[in-house]
């Protein structure tokens, strides 16, 4: 694996500046928080932590999560249908009931 390295100097109050590829990497922007993990042996590691808004935490779910992975596959193998019209599919969907 080929490993970047970059650096930020310390500044008042241990703030740092993170570069922005390093921001890139970590998919944040400005008002996102980060984690910090420290392991036995001294190492840390950061991951970015985008705030999801509260009226958007449903898609989140872990059966939503599911349900998303089964559409995306069945997209993905061609298992779709292409109707005419939304009553067309509808109507489908109510016989499927």
């Amino acid at each position: 694996m080929d490993t970047k390295r970059r650096r930020a100097v310390i500044r008042h109050k241990n703030q740092i500046t993170l570069p922005k590829d390093v921001s890139a990497a970590l998919h944040i922007g400005e008002g996102d928080e980060v984690e910090f993990a420290i392991g036995e042996h001294g190492e840390v590691s950061l991951r970015g932590l985008a705030p999801i808004p509260a009226d958007q935490r449903w898609f989140w779910d872990a059966d939503w999560q599911a349900g998303e992975r089964e559409a995306e596959a069945q997209i993905a193998a061609g298992r779709t249908t292409v109707f005419d019209d939304a009553e067309a599919m509808f109507d489908e969907a109510e016989e499927e009931r």
